[in-house]
């Protein structure tokens, strides 16, 4: 995903001047490219993520795109203060880009486990969130952030996740769920890189005989309300993913439509619980320890299926 960002945002930076990317001390092997080609709209504000924030909203105001760029929790908790203050309640042109949502940074403890970031994020008023779940997401989600005004939230993996649709999605506004494979039993909802562990799950739900239907929500806020009303209307039973707490984040984003709409559809939410993680380990190894791995959510479902 860091990839596939660094890609587009190059191909809109030579086409507006006026664009900035602004870096905690971070992020230099993949943004290399960035730099060298376009060194005066690059600025390394140092291991000071509040300064950070404050410096591109000074620079949106005079006229500038501004992308600030950290990893997990950096880019913003420790600095939502400032995104709050300086940022939305100005509607500054500035978009926060967080590399490594959720287990990503895994290994080096609590601090680095990006867990509530969307909950907090979407939280803000006038704060656009996209959560792309593969790096075709985020070629297409790029162009159309720096040209949405205001401050906007973009939450990346770190590297090497895999392309999980066809080909590049050319049609592709906020805030339009994509459908990943079609199901009749159960619909399994996903936000960010997590997808591909809910892809898995539906090969293996079908392996059990039960036909899942896989959706993608590259934007949480504003959220697809009609393909959440869609899909209500359709299965009796809807599952959320997130690698991120059940408190506020995607789970509760899509539980606030249904229960407006006051459908029959039954909600499930399959996330990280009400708690701090004090375990460490890869990406993988912490979303089988917090059941949300392919195999977690498949035995998940089948249970509220009831066995089926």
């Amino acid at each position: 995903m860091r990839d596939a960002f660094t890609r587009a945002l190059m191909r809109e930076a030579a086409l507006d001047p006026r664009l900035t990317l602004v870096t905690g001390d971070l992020g230099f092997g993949v943004l290399k490219p960035f730099w060298e080609t376009y060194p005066d709209q690059f600025i390394n504000a140092g291991i000071a993520e509040q300064a950070m924030t404050g410096l591109a909203a000074g620079l949106a105001r005079t006229g500038r795109t501004v992308l600030t760029y950290s990893i997990g929790n950096f880019p913003t908790l420790r600095c939502i203060e400032q995104i709050r203050n300086d940022c939305a309640y100005h509607d500054a042109n500035v978009k926060v880009v967080c590399v490594g949502g959720g287990f990503v940074y895994g290994s080096l403890g609590m601090s680095h486990h990006a867990t509530e970031d969307m909950a907090i994020l979407r939280a803000l008023p006038g704060v656009t969130v996209f959560t792309p779940g593969d790096p075709h997401e985020v070629e297409s989600i790029v162009p159309i952030m720096l040209k949405t005004p205001g401050t906007c939230y973009l939450r990346l993996g770190r590297g090497g996740e895999p392309y999980l649709h066809e080909g590049p999605l050319t049609d592709w506004q906020i805030p339009r769920a994509l459908t990943m494979r079609h199901g009749t039993d159960v619909a399994l909802l996903s936000a960010g890189g997590i997808m591909t562990q809910t892809l898995g799950a539906a090969e293996l739900l079908r392996e059990q005989g039960v036909s899942a239907e896989v959706v993608s929500f590259p934007c949480i806020k504003p959220i697809d309300t009609e393909k959440i009303a869609e899909l209500a209307g359709r299965f009796r039973h809807i599952v959320t993913v997130e690698e991120h707490s059940v408190v506020g984040g995607f789970g509760s984003a899509v539980s606030e439509v249904l229960a407006e709409m006051g459908t029959n559809c039954r909600l499930h939410r399959i996330g990280m619980p009400d708690v701090y993680s004090c375990i460490v380990g890869t990406q993988q190894y912490l979303r089988g320890e917090y059941q949300m791995d392919d195999k977690a959510i498949c035995a998940r479902t089948l249970e509220w299926l009831g066995g089926k």
